[in-house]
């Protein structure tokens, strides 16, 4: 069964009346972990998304940044989101119990938070609803604003992200500090890394963006410092 089939079982239990916990009880471990990043995404991205109604082949388009969906999978796929947009649970409620059950991983947490960055910046666009939406996500998942600020860095628009804030540090942090964060990042961001705390294979490209972004901030603090 693919991925695809998998998130829509798991979905449709929800639209049928079982509850959010519920569902997340049963993918609580690999490989169905992977399921329930899936599901978080979706489900968030979903109601994140601005429009009513079905899924439109733009907002599909939209998923494709976080997701590889292979031809075949499209109409599976765009019923996926769709079930995810007819749920009536809040988002809120979706946010708490993705943060309850990725307590244990806090990068999974982040990886998702990425995962709605990208969703949000597929028109080439961060409205500031978005912003808001996506603030208040991390707030329930436990992160810092100044963790929130360091990863919207990475994808705020019109702007050439700041070297130190991409990773995280203050610009009077020693070299040596700067290059142990960078070697973590590095380190985390790798698909293995990724995949084994429930980042699904077809997601990975995550992990593209980010390590450019990685390892660019860390050559312009390196070259300052030279």
């Amino acid at each position: 069964m693919s991925l695809w089939s998998r998130i829509a079982d798991a979905i449709s239990a929800l639209t049928q009346g079982e509850s959010l916990g519920d569902v997340f009880a049963k993918l609580r471990t690999p490989p169905e972990r992977s399921v329930a990043f899936a599901i978080a995404i979706i489900a968030l991205g979903a109601k994140m998304a601005k429009a009513d109604g079905l899924v439109t082949r733009d907002e599909v388009t939209a998923f494709r940044e976080v997701f590889h969906i292979p031809k075949a999978e499209e109409a599976q796929a765009a019923k996926v989101f769709d079930l995810a947009r007819q749920d009536v649970t809040g988002y809120r409620a979706y946010a708490r119990s993705i943060a309850n059950m990725f307590a244990d991983n806090t990068e999974v947490l982040e990886d998702l938070l990425e995962g709605l960055f990208y969703i949000a910046m597929a028109d080439g666009e961060y409205h500031p609803m978005e912003d808001d939406f996506i603030h208040t996500v991390a707030g329930i998942f436990g992160l810092s604003d100044r963790r929130f600020r360091t990863l919207r860095t990475r994808f705020a628009p019109g702007a050439t992200p700041d070297a130190y804030d991409v990773l995280g540090v203050d610009p009077d942090t020693p070299i040596a500090e700067i290059r142990v964060v960078w070697r973590r990042a590095v380190r985390e961001t790798h698909p293995d890394q990724m995949m084994a705390r429930g980042v699904p294979e077809e997601a990975i490209s995550l992990a593209t963006r980010k390590l450019i972004a990685i390892n660019k901030a860390w050559d312009e603090i390196q070259a300052g410092h030279a």
